[in-house]
């Protein structure tokens, strides 16, 4: 992970805009949704027995001491948190006569702090059950779908009435009776996997996992969404639904769909664990978020509690491990959001999580007005392919040998690695926001095996490189059309030149082998070799002219006295890149799951040749470039002051696995950071380290060196 070399900086465009300080003002009076004035998020995830114990007041002060802006408080909806008249919301064994959370709702009132009302609508008990069977998910079978942990609550069915009665009884119950700001369920809809219930309504819909199932969820999901919102807004016009958008870039939900309703999009992506996992599973979050909300509230919450397969949900995961996650909700355009769970002996038997939530807030603060951010500065675009993500499968021929079974998953983390090694500024942008006036910010779209493209979407796309733009990609992408029915050639096939000619090959042994046929520029840094790496699965294509580099197909790797190419076949005319170019669009399709098998394997020379690839469609010109060691991850920011440049230092032996235990800085980081001529810098500011840097103006832009990096690093350039 050496330094990468810089290359040419391009100034981004800069529109139009209410200068800075009359937007500051602005936000000072009120004139944004409040939603988008919160910089400052706070939950104590109350249990049952907390009535018997929380300390209120003390809950309170601590949120208002760390200038929390909003507090989360549970109503729920399998136990009540006050004296509720709605038929099976049980009242908590603990909660006695009190309003628990009326009281918690006074006294965050009293201090300040936007409420808002916390549901919870997956679960129910047995008597609601014998009541209303028909309101719960059911097996094949028959029998109620129960919960894993605790078989005495079922999981209820979200076609039912339990959606459009039950719930409906508590938001109007509550909204009456006390003075909140929003509602929010926890629990639906479901975050990653599409619900498979056997109920008396769900038998006459389609099969779960398909795209026709997805359309009713879609559907009835935006229903009670609208129906929730329209109930939140019965009290006060500026009150709103919203509900767990976690999941990724697979969302059981519609994302485009979401973005369109959510006014907070709430990522529920708490932390990960002991297994393999890599840490900017945060950012990638993040990402998603920026490609739906367009500016609206969004957030990514931390769990300050011990998260992972393995779960101690009363105690705090290390400091570092939070500190980073936090960082990366932060650098990453989402608002900070800190998550507790029990308030044992007053706040807690584990409160260590507070000194974090304090330091961090305490800091947030005082930085706040260089995280008003008004736009990405980034000239690639990576396509979320959510229905490839939801419906796609590898051929049965490809024989996954991976003990995970999410490949396009893998395909998104290894072209995520590769573009964080590669040191470029990236978003991601959804595949139903394909439209010209998005793309036109890109000089180059990476389709990382998006195997599912409409006929529509493959014309955005035809349309995008008829102008100027750059296309990348790999394997099946656009062999299908959008409800997964397979195409006899790829959707894409006139932009790439290329043609299908088998069906895909799977590796035995040795996966295929990249042979060297000329010299270009994808190929700097490969030197003393006729071959390299391909990947694990290919999907032959019909040969061309001139090309890079040929498939030497795979062989037996053990025993190695049979480890080499049959006669024949260690020279053949079957491309395994194709490149061209179309005026000013340069072309790179890959006919292996290259990004995959980065990613499956660790091949360091699969990072290089993605990233030689994207750097000769980009002409090596960015808008910012960062210099130095270390793996990085790095986000731009057009804010209301100016610039902000958001330095991630994952350089760390628990960067792709359990949890951060300590911190590893890096050294300077020399950047070049493109600006228009008529933009003149006053000052550039290092938010952590609190210092003022100097800085040199170029033609171009700026230069200035950041000394160190420990966890993260803001340079904040006012301008």
């Amino acid at each position: 992970m050496g330094a990468v070399a810089a290359g040419n900086i391009v100034a981004p465009e800069v529109r139009a805009e209410v200068p800075a300080n009359e937007l500051s003002q602005a936000a000072s009076n009120s004139t944004l949704p409040w939603q988008r004035r919160i910089r400052r998020v706070g939950q104590l995830n109350m249990t049952e027995h907390d009535p018997a114990v929380m300390n209120v007041e003390a809950w309170a002060n601590f949120w208002a001491c760390v200038k929390a802006d909003v507090v989360f408080i549970s109503v729920t909806g399998i136990l009540a948190y006050y004296q509720t008249k709605v038929p099976f919301h049980r009242k908590g064994k603990f909660l006695g006569d009190r309003d628990f959370f009326g009281e918690c709702c006074a006294a965050a009132k009293k201090r300040g702090m936007r409420v808002v009302a916390r549901m919870s609508p997956d679960l129910n008990w047995d008597d609601c059950l014998e009541a209303h069977p028909d309101w719960f998910e059911r097996h094949a079978d028959g029998t109620p779908n129960r919960s894993n942990e605790e078989p005495r609550l079922i999981r209820t069915c979200m076609f039912t009435g339990y959606m459009t009665e039950y719930i409906p009884a508590i938001i109007r119950e509550v909204n009456t009776t006390y003075d909140v700001d929003a509602f929010y369920c926890n629990g639906w809809p479901p975050l990653g996997e599409l619900p498979k219930c056997h109920c008396s309504v769900c038998k006459d819909l389609p099969p779960s996992g398909t795209p026709a199932y997805w359309d009713k969820f879609n559907d009835r999901m935006e229903f009670l969404w609208k129906t929730y919102d329209s109930l939140a807004k019965e009290k006060k016009s500026d009150s709103f639904f919203f509900a767990n958008s976690g999941g990724g870039a697979r969302s059981a939900m519609n994302l485009d769909r979401l973005g369109k309703l959510c006014d907070w999009f709430q990522g529920d992506n708490q932390g990960r664990g002991g297994q393999d996992e890599p840490v900017w599973l945060c950012t990638l979050q993040g990402r998603v978020a920026n490609a739906i909300q367009e500016g609206k509230m969004a957030t990514n919450i931390t769990g300050t509690w011990s998260t992972g397969p393995v779960r101690w949900r009363n105690t705090a995961k290390s400091p570092q491990e939070s500190m980073i996650w936090t960082s990366q909700t932060a650098a990453a355009g989402l608002v900070p959001y800190f998550h507790v769970i029990g308030a044992e002996t007053g706040l807690g038997e584990d409160r260590r999580w507070q000194t974090l939530v304090k330091n961090y807030f305490d800091w947030s603060m005082k930085h706040e007005r260089h995280y008003a951010n008004k736009r990405t500065i980034a000239n690639v675009g990576v396509v979320m392919g959510q229905r490839t993500h939801m419906f796609y499968k590898y051929p049965p021929a490809a024989g996954l040998k991976s003990a995970l079974n999410e490949p396009t998953q893998q395909a998104l983390n290894g072209v995520y690695y590769s573009l964080l090694e590669g040191r470029f500024l990236f978003d991601f942008v959804h595949e139903d926001r394909l439209d010209a006036a998005r793309l036109s910010k890109y000089s180059v779209i990476i389709l990382p095996n998006v195997a599912l493209l409409s006929d529509a979407q493959c014309d955005q796309l035809r349309a995008y490189v008829k102008t100027g733009g750059s296309l990348f990609a790999t394997f099946e992408t656009s062999m299908f059309n959008e409800r997964n029915e397979p195409r006899e050639n790829f959707g894409l096939a006139d932009v790439f030149g290329i043609k299908k000619s088998g069906d895909v090959i799977a590796t035995t042994g040795n996966g295929y082998y990249s042979r060297i046929e000329r010299k270009h520029e994808i190929l700097d840094g490969f030197a003393d070799t006729n071959w390299f790496m391909g990947a694990e699965h290919r999907l032959p294509i019909a040969p061309t002219t001139n090309p890079v580099l040929t498939v030497v197909p795979g062989f037996v790797a053990y025993p190695p006295e049979l480890a080499y190419p049959p006669p024949g076949q260690s020279h053949t005319t079957e491309p395994a890149i194709v490149l061209c170019e179309q005026g000013k669009s340069r072309l790179a399709y890959f006919s292996g799951d290259i990004e995959r098998t980065f990613w499956t394997s660790g091949q360091p020379d699969l990072s290089r040749l993605i990233n030689n690839t994207i750097r000769w469609m980009l002409r090596d010109t960015q808008p910012v470039s960062v210099e130095g060691s270390g793996l990085i991850e790095t986000f731009a920011w057009e804010t209301e002051p100016g610039y902000a440049l958001h330095i991630l230092n994952y350089t760390n032996p628990n960067t792709h696995r359990g949890w951060y235990r300590d911190f590893y800085p890096i050294g300077a980081q020399r950047v070049r950071f493109a600006l228009p001529n008529d933009r003149k810098v006053s000052r550039v500011q290092l938010l952590r380290a609190e210092k003022d840097i100097p800085f040199k103006r170029t033609a171009s832009g700026i230069e200035f060196t950041i000394p160190s990096v420990t966890e993260y690093e803001v340079a904040a350039i006012e301008t």
